[in-house]
């Protein structure tokens, strides 16, 4: 980029032609377009004389006239090398800068301005070490900017590493570097060559400080960037294979095809535009992409849920109650309840759904019982177990931004069956656990609240679903492990166990006919004689249910069938007592043998358990001691207190009943409550301790066709117990004669089965003088 031009005299007065956002300086070739009227003229006038032209840079670009204050006193002469007329009326001029300048005057300021000028001498500094060792500094600085990727052009290198005086070198450099048209001023402004190319060298550090930033960016950029295009390249190889072979994946129809299912699922309003926006969110992904995945498939869920879609409730009353008789012997309360709902239905569209807790224990028929009242109803039905459940996202669903997450069991339970008013049960409520993943019975507070399951949220969801319209029925053997706050929203219908002529009927009409059908048999070839039934009742299932008894129904059909498919000629099998003991073996539960002999010390108890009513007998001894008592028999902490009571309430009675007071301070005794290792506990066995500890004093049998049931106080006074009617029950299957129950219990009465009560001596009583009366 040698000067040509050095030896040129440059007129005193030169037309000015103002730039924007740039400096024009000495040495430097440029190509300029030339658009406003003053500056064409400006540039015409130059052409018409010595070719050379004054630049001086605007203060604000932005002006687009600019005045004389707008513009930089300082500026550079240069030289016109060719113009060109453009088609639009703009010109195009090439110049080379040649000497620094200064405004003197303004000669004229119309149609364009001339200017007096005062040129700039420059004097080169004399050679140093230290204007060496810049120039070196500088030349090394622009090397390695251009390293780094500033872009140069290859000759112009080649004219700077010519170039050893400071002046020019920082005017070529700062021409080229790309300066902010402020900082090229500055440098434009500095007379002083060595002070001119410090300042240049300062500007070429801090771009390369840049440099190096952006540099370390693209490199820490690069690695993804390579590793994203290989996979976009090899995802476009897969669709383009995909695409010849006809199984192109096309997005937008896939999209159409949500969009569609959107409109038809009816969805609520806020549903409806969080479903539309992940929609857009989706149109705008790669189908390929994990993120795409995950919102397809929580669209897939949102237009599949029955939002408006309902089954129609058949509320013909007699229909249903036709069809619970069908399924279910007995059971009147439960019946009397469904039929009760949908006679409210009838009336009231708009009612909410109950939430029953049926509680009994196991065999009772607590799960078919909703099967029924969901074909009574005409209504889908859904089970899901509780049964050791310990996660709460089983009942609420994980989030989504979990790995494979899903929503809850209920909202699947609600999309399984297609309907948004399913008859829906929950199984085994009471055996719900707790862990470190939270607490289920905490998660079921909302779905089984009548005033809050409306608007319900998965959290997969992450928008209400209403519940409201769902036919809740939950299943439990018994409510003590039901947390409190959970028992309170539902309506608690218990189940007892069944009396041996209800399981007659019910193995007559329903189990036996069934499993006569499950193992291919014809009803001509088997018949259970009414005897035969009792036997399998009272020899082999003693049981509150019916599960033992249809599955020991069902081994001897199996006998049979075995028997027929051998080519047993004999057309009918009649199946009496001693047939079923053919086929079941010995009896498993022989009569007690203390029913037949009275015995001091031993007592008939009646206690209740989750699985029914049962009998225990009371053991008590005594031996010589200081007056202490032990109790045994895996007893809870209550009857161990009531044990305590009992022994109190006897010594209160010594001298009434002439018994020797010396007697309970030279013997320890001993209570036991004999019956496997089944942990027992609850206030319900006072009474028979006290009568047990009475008659090993008194040295009085008790009779043992005698059951009781009742607390004591120390006293003697009888209270209250639970669960009477699985007690007599047990009382009937073991054939005792009379059985004592506190007083207060006589109200209980009314839901025990009349054949129960006439086939008992049920005698009430308040104190335990009134039970003495009664077992001795």
């Amino acid at each position: 980029m040698e000067n040509v031009n050095e030896n040129l005299e440059i007129p005193e007065i030169l037309p000015l032609l103002p730039v924007r956002d740039m400096v024009v300086f000495p040495y430097m070739v440029l190509p300029l377009y030339v658009g406003r009227d003053a500056s064409i003229a400006a540039v015409d006038e130059a052409l018409s004389g010595e070719r050379m032209i004054f630049f001086s840079s605007q203060k604000n670009a932005e002006i687009e006239e600019p005045d004389v204050q707008d513009i930089y006193n300082i500026g550079t002469v240069a030289l016109i090398l060719r113009m060109l007329k453009l088609p639009d009326g703009r010109v195009k001029i090439l110049v080379q800068g040649l000497k620094r300048a200064e405004i003197d005057k303004y000669e004229q300021e119309d149609p364009f301005y001339k200017v007096k000028l005062n040129l700039i001498e420059e004097s080169e500094p004399e050679e140093g070490l230290k204007s060496e060792a810049l120039v070196r500094h500088v030349k090394e600085q622009l090397s390695k900017a251009v390293n780094l990727g500033k872009p140069l052009l290859p000759d112009l290198l080649a004219v700077i590493e010519t170039i050893n005086e400071p002046g020019k070198l920082a005017d070529i450099i700062a021409a080229n570097l790309g300066l902010k048209a402020e900082e090229s001023q500055v440098i434009l402004e500095e007379i002083e060559a060595e002070k001119r190319l410090e300042k240049v060298n300062e500007f070429l550090n801090r771009e390369i400080s840049i440099l190096e930033v952006q540099q370390q960016i693209m490199n820490d950029a690069k690695g993804e960037i390579d590793k994203s295009q290989r996979e976009y390249f090899l995802k476009e190889q897969m669709r383009a294979i995909k695409k010849e072979l006809g199984e192109e994946d096309d997005i937008s129809k896939e999209v159409e095809e949500l969009q569609e299912k959107i409109r038809k699922a009816r969805m609520p309003k806020k549903v409806r535009e969080e479903a539309e926006k992940q929609l857009g969110r989706l149109s705008r992904m790669h189908p390929d992409s994990a993120e795409a995945t995950v919102v397809r498939s929580y669209l897939e869920w949102l237009v599949e849920l029955p939002w408006s879609k309902s089954s129609k409730d058949n509320l013909n009353i007699k229909h249903a109650k036709k069809i619970l008789d069908e399924d279910h012997y007995g059971l009147d309360e439960v019946k009397d309840r469904i039929l009760d709902f949908l006679a409210v239905r009838k009336l009231n569209k708009k009612m909410k759904s109950p939430i029953l807790c049926f509680v009994g224990p196991p065999g009772v028929g607590k799960t078919s019982l909703g099967k029924s009242i969901a074909r009574a109803m005409n209504r889908e039905f859904f089970r899901m177990s509780l049964g050791g459940t310990r996660d709460e996202a089983e009942i609420r669903g994980h989030r989504r931004t979990y790995i494979g997450a899903m929503p809850g069991k209920i909202i699947q339970g609600i999309k399984n069956t297609g309907m948004n008013n399913p008859v829906f049960m929950l199984d085994e409520i009471d055996k719900l656990g707790m862990d470190f993943r939270g607490d289920p019975s905490s998660a079921l507070l909302e779905v089984l609240d009548p005033e809050q399951n409306s608007s319900f949220v998965d959290h997969y969801l992450g928008v209400p679903f209403d519940l409201s319209r769902v036919f809740f029925i939950t299943t439990a053997n018994y409510l003590d492990p039901i947390p409190p706050a959970l028992k309170d929203r539902m309506e608690v219908i218990r189940i007892p166990g069944y009396t041996e002529d209800e399981k007659i009927k019910i193995a007559e009409n329903y189990l036996i006919p069934r499993q006569i059908k499950e193992n291919g048999l014809g009803e001509k070839k088997v018949q259970f004689s009414r005897k035969a039934i009792f036997e399998i009742i009272d020899g082999y299932t003693r049981e509150s249910g019916l599960r033992n008894l249809e599955r020991t129904i069902g081994k001897i059909c199996r006998k049979i069938a075995r028997k027929v498919a051998e080519g047993a000629g004999k057309e009918t099998f009649r199946i009496t007592p001693k047939t079923v003991e053919k086929f079941l073996g010995p009896r498993k539960f022989e009569d007690e043998e203390e029913l037949k002999t009275n015995e001091v010390g031993i007592v008939t108890g009646l206690a209740w358990t989750p699985y029914g009513g049962e009998v225990l007998f009371v053991e008590c001894n005594k031996y010589k001691g200081k007056g202490n008592m032990v109790v045994t028999g895996q007893l809870g902490d209550i009857m161990k207190e009531s044990a305590k009571a009992a022994f109190t309430a006897v010594k209160s009675l010594a001298e009434k009943y002439e018994i020797d007071e010396k007697m309970f301070s030279d013997y320890d005794i001993h209570i036991h409550v004999p019956a496997g290792a089944i942990p027992k506990d609850g206030p319900s066995a006072g009474i028979t301790m006290a009568t047990a500890i009475f008659s090993i004093f008194t040295g009085k049998k008790v009779r043992k066709d005698v059951a009781m049931t009742g607390e004591i106080t120390i006293s003697g006074k009888v209270l209250p117990i639970g669960g009477l009617k699985e007690k007599l029950l047990a009382a009937k299957r073991i054939g005792v004669a009379k059985v004592i129950i506190p007083k207060k219990n006589k109200k209980d009465l009314v839901n025990v089965p009349a054949n129960v009560k006439n086939s008992l001596e049920i005698v009430a009583v308040e104190k335990f003088d009134e039970v003495l009366q009664h077992t001795f």
